[in-house]
């Protein structure tokens, strides 16, 4: 039997397991833009099954399935685990074109989106309230304060970031610094042994700044823990992993081949190496499941340790560009 181990959530008094169960494959797929996604008893079973295996952390987002996702998460959770014992993190889109014309601003639409999320998890707080990806069309200062009313309401513990640069994280922690607003403790970024470009100046920023790192598309769609010519209906349907992916396929094949290789070597799947090795990197990935084992397979990763020298053979192959 394994046993999860648990870290603090960079500068937060969160503790989060290493594995943070990521809900993306929940979600009703007639209100969704991906046709993969899991009904309601079969993402329970799954959220059930993390949470025997320790796993305390999860991650929705408002727009996976039009809230569907949160909902499924959040009736799971009340049946299954204690408030205070989980990790629950959302994340909330940018404004549309039509709230913009509206004139809604930063701080409205962020009100709108948090009490919508809550009322969908049937929570009166998050523990992580999350800022999906950058709003180009909204000043910096009123997302920074949108952000600082939702914790000073009571209804964020803390905030996080997803899907940026690295100078955007730090004009955004410097702004709330200046402010007096709450800083982003952690970043949400893609990053996994095929993709590794958060090395090039995220990773460094965040352990300069105590900033944790919990990236998603940890197994790149299924491709780190599939060997070369296998295949699932998430790697044929997913399109937005493929358009990712698919244009690297070549040079990414070394790598999994290694990936298989040294899991052959060691008597482990290839869930477990691809994981071992992001682990030596991060907070705690994200990492999302369609079926009760592929959760197994994440929580065992936690106790295994890669050499050095094993690490290295499997980063080799990256292109150093």
């Amino acid at each position: 039997m394994w046993h999860m181990q648990y870290v603090r959530l960079g500068q937060s008094d969160l503790t989060v397991s290493r594995i943070c169960m990521g809900c993306m494959g929940f979600g009703d797929a007639a209100n969704g833009q991906h046709s993969w996604t899991l009904d309601e008893e079969r993402s329970r079973e799954i959220i059930k099954r993390g949470l025997d295996l320790g796993i305390n952390c999860f991650g929705t987002a408002i727009g996976y399935q039009s809230g569907t996702s949160e909902r499924y998460l959040g009736h799971a959770l009340r049946d299954f685990a204690k408030r205070e014992d989980v990790v629950v993190a959302t994340k909330f889109l940018p404004r549309t074109p039509d709230e913009i014309e509206a004139g809604i601003s930063g701080q409205q639409h962020i009100e709108q989106m948090v009490n919508t999320s809550l009322k969908n998890l049937g929570l009166s707080y998050v523990d992580l309230y999350i800022y999906h990806m950058w709003d180009y069309a909204t000043p910096l200062y009123e997302i920074m304060e949108g952000l600082h009313r939702v914790v000073k309401a009571g209804k964020a513990r803390y905030i996080g970031i997803s899907n940026c640069f690295a100078w955007q994280l730090c004009k955004a922690n410097a702004l709330a610094e200046r402010e007096g607003f709450p800083q982003f403790v952690s970043v949400q970024g893609h990053y996994n042994l095929i993709f590794r470009e958060e090395e090039r100046e995220m990773a460094p920023f965040c352990r300069e700044e105590n900033i944790a790192m919990t990236p998603y598309s940890a197994l790149a769609g299924g491709r780190l823990s599939k060997r070369p010519g296998e295949t699932s209906q998430r790697l044929e349907q997913d399109l937005y992993a493929k358009g990712k992916y698919d244009a690297a396929a070549q040079q990414d094949g070394e790598i999994i081949r290694r990936v298989a290789e040294l899991a052959d070597r060691r008597g482990v799947s290839m869930t477990e190496i691809s994981l071992a090795w992001l682990l030596t990197k991060v907070t705690a990935p994200v990492v999302g499941a369609t079926k009760p084992h592929h959760m197994e397979g994440a929580a065992r990763a936690v106790e295994l340790s890669l050499t050095p020298e094993e690490c290295a053979y499997l980063e080799e192959p990256y292109p150093d560009r």
